[in-house]
Order: C-alpha cells, then sequence, then structure tokens
C-alpha cells in the first residue's frame, strides 16, 4: 500500500479520478487483509528451504493479484486478467505486455506499471529483508527461492545488511539513468518511469 503513495499522488496531482480511485481501492484492500495479519504470531518459528519456497510462491501470487487492482479499478485495463499479466510482467521483468498502447494509460497508472518494474528488478523479498531487519536472520531461504541463479553468495554476513547495500547500488543505478535522462532532454516524470523501467 505504501509503494503505491506515489502513483496515487500522481493521479491525484493530474486529476485522473479514476485512477486515484484505484489506487485508493487497492491501498485500502491490501490494508484490510495486511494489518490483522500483521498481528499474527506463528507457533512454529522455523523456516527452512521448504518454507522459503512455498512462501516466495506465495507471496508472488498475492502480490501479483493486489497489484492488478489498481489497474483494473482504475480503468487502465478493463479485464482483471489483463491487469495481473500486466502486473505479473512487471513484477517479473519479463517484459511482456497486453498494452498496445502505453502512452495512453494514465500518468498514475503509467508510473505504477514503472514502479513494478523496478520493484522486480531486485525482488519484492529482497526489498522486504533490506526494510525488515528482524527477518533476515532466518530468512535466507527467501532469498535462496528468489534468486535466479543455483548458488547465493552473501556479500556480508547478515542477509539483511546484504539486501541493504544490493538495493542502495540499485537505488544510486537508478537516480543515475535518471540524471542521465534528464540531461538528454526527458522531463522528471518520463525521465523517472524510463530509469524505473529500464533499471
Amino acid at each position: 500500500a505504501v509503494f503505491m503513495a506515489p502513483a496515487l499522488a500522481i493521479s491525484l496531482y493530474q486529476g485522473e479520478h479514476a485512477a486515484a480511485a484505484g489506487f485508493l481501492i487497492a491501498m485500502g484492500a491490501l490494508l484490510l487483509v495486511g494489518v490483522p495479519w500483521s498481528w499474527k504470531r506463528p507457533e512454529n518459528r522455523s523456516f527452512g528451504a521448504r518454507e522459503g519456497f512455498v512462501t516466495v510462491g506465495l507471496v508472488w501470487v498475492v502480490v501479483s493479484l493486489f497489484g492488478a487492482l489498481p489497474f483494473f479499478f482504475g480503468g487502465g485495463i478493463p479485464s482483471y486478467v489483463d491487469a495481473v499479466f500486466e502486473t505479473v510482467s512487471g513484477f517479473t521483468t519479463t517484459g511482456a505486455s497486453i498494452l498496445t498502447e502505453v502512452e495512453s494509460m494514465a500518468m498514475g497508472l503509467l508510473y505504477w506499471r514503472s514502479f513494478t518494474h523496478w520493484l522486480g528488478g531486485m525482488g519484492v523479498l529482497v526489498l522486504t529483508l533490506a526494510l525488515v531487519p528482524q527477518l533476515s536472520e532466518r530468512t535466507s531461504h527467501l532469498v535462496k527461492a528468489e534468486s535466479p541463479g543455483p548458488t547465493l553468495s552473501k556479500i556480508v554476513p547478515k542477509m539483511g545488511d546484504t539486501a541493504k547495500i544490493f538495493y542502495i547500488i540499485y537505488l544510486i543505478l537508478t537516480i543515475l539513468e535518471f540524471i542521465v535522462l534528464m540531461i538528454a532532454g526527458m522531463n522528471p516524470y518520463d525521465a523517472a518511469i524510463h530509469a524505473m523501467g529500464t533499471a
């Protein structure tokens, strides 16, 4: 829900009422489901490779289903199945799209589309490990399950610190690309969505 806030702000600033409503519905649904789940504490805290793979699979499905809500309720993609496809394409960075003309989409929705590409570039679960340090001690299996290669290597002893370093590098590269695109003549909005979509 927090990640949708910038796209909501863009929609409100641009007067895109349908897109803003789509983001508000999606954020409300996420908070309605997420807040009660955050109160639940598991009795069994062991977290092995099996749990890691199941968690990664379920998180990708749930994140994609909720990430599609702004496209659907915001009117950018009229079919929910197509909206899910577009969101999965973003989070997995496959580059596939059901859209024939991306430029006609509302600016807030287009920002969200590029942001899903950016989040998928490093991985949603890796970002979670970077932001929530208490998870990183027992969930290296999450990163192993999400990483593209056969082995996982840490650059520092703690997985959470490794995730932070990777995201700092990723953020710096994105900002550098944003600056270069601005120097080349793009406006800030276009530079931002291009930088996030290609980083």
